[in-house]
């Protein structure tokens, strides 16, 4: 049996099929010859039939090789649908076909990342793909050089005090600190979102950390990634890599018994800890992993029995913000010594600017960001009564942070990420320039890391079974035999190659404006061409 490589690039996953009858086909050769792009090639096939030949039955098995056109499955000779090798055929033998399934990739590379994937909702229509950029810095404002030009690509993670908040002192001409700062840290805009040991195979989660490794190593990118619920391998809690790293508590509290124990052998703290309250695609459900998926590595880690796992959608014992924040985000300070930033996630509502005007006010100083997940994200494990029909689009929640936080003088205090079908039509450093341009700090993305991966999901329905255990492709199964089908290395190669190809784009956007550090909240920069969104997030309206 051929090995199945799940992260080749096949046919279906290209713009244009080609639609060939075999039995019309004459073998005159010009399709072949008339395709300025050899997209298709002449190949022998090897078939088995059975006849009789007799007046009586007498059945005879022949097996014989014959020529057949075959499409070129490559991203370099992909079939454009120009439709020359349809004219020139005499027989109406080869035409080409819209291919509804396509997931052609974003770089021009045979192993570069696959573009698009995944389910998506009801709430297709986003705002985000209303929006450009409008304002270009012209004669009297020069634009910048996105290739030759230093920039500045960085946002805070930790509480950020206003000037008049420092704890400095000149004290005979020397400035001396008298208090501890809240801890910062300085950071890529871009975050990988949390999605578990459990929730992924172990091969595609260590794909994602070897690519976030990577980054950071070689790369000069910081990226964080965000462990998601269910724990961290302990090797991984004990090794330098740490730092790369957000730990999440999440409403079950898998996995922390093990990362308690691992503590005191910790070689460098984490990057951070992240609270999730809620998530945008199944905002009242919570978390549920099959007992299909709960392996005996998975009971390990998060020491349980083989069964199914709810996560409640809410922390047991939280009732209000302000003793949420007086319990968790203090007992999580305190657990690594007031060294490590302590963030919290909730779902996009009608309630965020309450919840974040309240994170403001803390007097502890404390909460280190507010990640604020829209409706749009989610993949194939998503409920698809919720995934349709409960939640809101971030867009319009982080602008309303954003601004309530500008209205009393705070912006910047707590930084605001934002989550929920960013990049979900291929464009994620559009998605997330516009983001930062309405006031986010940076965004978090977590279905794109799948689709890169090789998943086979789409909006027409196709597998969309994360739930189940059996995904085809290795990457949302614990099943040894499908886990196998996931490369590794190759995963890890096109995560990296999308994030430097979402690099050189955000300068791209960046130069034109004139901005060397992040724009954020430069509205400014961006117009609408739809009158409601433009009056709704107060940019510019154009037409």
């Amino acid at each position: 049996m051929q090995q199945i490589r799940t992260q080749e690039v096949g046919v279906n996953d290209l713009p244009w099929k080609i639609e060939y009858h075999a039995d019309r086909c004459t073998m005159c050769g010009s399709c072949v010859a008339s395709c300025s792009f050899k997209a298709i090639k002449v190949e022998m096939a090897a078939q088995s039939i059975t006849v009789s030949e007799d007046s009586q039955p007498n059945p005879i098995h022949r097996h014989i090789a014959r020529p057949i056109i075959k499409q070129v499955a490559s991203l370099k000779n992909f079939c454009r649908g120009c439709g020359m090798c349809e004219k020139i055929c005499p027989n109406n033998a080869i035409k080409p076909i819209r291919n509804p399934d396509s997931r052609k990739t974003l770089l021009s590379r045979d192993n570069g990342p696959i573009k698009r994937g995944g389910r998506t909702n009801l709430n297709a229509q986003r705002t985000l793909d209303n929006i450009i950029v409008g304002r270009i810095s012209q004669m009297t404002d020069p634009s910048l050089d996105s290739v030759r030009h230093t920039f500045d690509i960085r946002s805070p993670f930790g509480r950020v005090l206003s000037p008049k908040e420092l704890p400095f002192e000149i004290v005979d001409g020397k400035l001396i600190q008298k208090n501890k700062t809240p801890p910062v840290r300085w950071i890529y805009p871009l975050v990988f979102s949390d999605m578990s040991i459990g929730a992924l195979s172990t091969r595609a989660w260590e794909a994602v950390a070897l690519a976030v490794g990577y980054l950071n190593e070689k790369c000069n990118i910081p990226i964080r990634m965000s462990s998601g619920e269910g724990g961290m391998p302990v090797k991984l809690l004990q090794s330098d890599f740490l730092k790369y790293f957000i730990i999440q508590i999440a409403s079950g509290h898998f996995g922390w018994n093990r990362i308690i124990k691992a503590m005191p052998f910790m070689k460098t703290d984490p990057a951070g800890i992240l609270i999730k309250i809620g998530q945008g695609a199944k905002p009242g459900d919570g978390g549920l992993l099959q007992s299909e998926k709960v392996a005996e590595h998975i009971q390990a880690i998060r020491g349980v029995p083989k069964a199914t796992l709810s996560s409640p959608p809410n922390h047991q014992g939280l009732y209000s913000i302000e003793e949420s924040v007086q319990k968790m985000h203090l007992s999580m300070n305190a657990a690594f010594g007031f060294r490590v930033p302590v963030a919290i996630k909730c779902a996009a509502s009608s309630t965020s600017v309450s919840v974040y005007n309240n994170l403001l006010r803390d007097p502890y100083k404390i909460c280190g960001g507010f990640f604020i997940d829209g409706i749009q994200g989610g993949t194939g494990a998503a409920n698809e009564i919720s995934l349709d029909h409960t939640g809101h689009p971030v867009v319009s929640k982080i602008r309303d942070c954003y601004l309530a936080a500008v209205k009393s003088g705070s912006q910047g205090q707590i930084p605001l990420y934002g989550g929920g079908g960013i990049g979900m039509t291929g464009n994620a450093a559009a998605d997330a320039f516009k983001m930062i341009c309405l006031g986010a700090n940076g965004v978090f993305c977590g279905k794109i890391l799948i689709q890169l991966l090789g998943c086979v999901g789409n909006e027409q329905g196709r597998c969309n079974a994360c739930n189940t255990g059996n995904c085809p492709t290795g990457i949302c199964t614990q099943n040894p035999r499908l886990v196998k089908r996931l490369d590794i290395d190759k995963g890890a190669q096109k995560i990296v190659d999308y994030v430097l190809a979402f690099d050189s784009e955000l300068r791209k956007l960046m130069a034109p404006i004139g901005n060397s550090s992040l724009p954020v909240g430069r509205s400014d920069a961006l117009v609408s061409t739809d009158y409601n969104i433009a009056d709704k997030l107060g940019i510019q309206y154009v037409c």
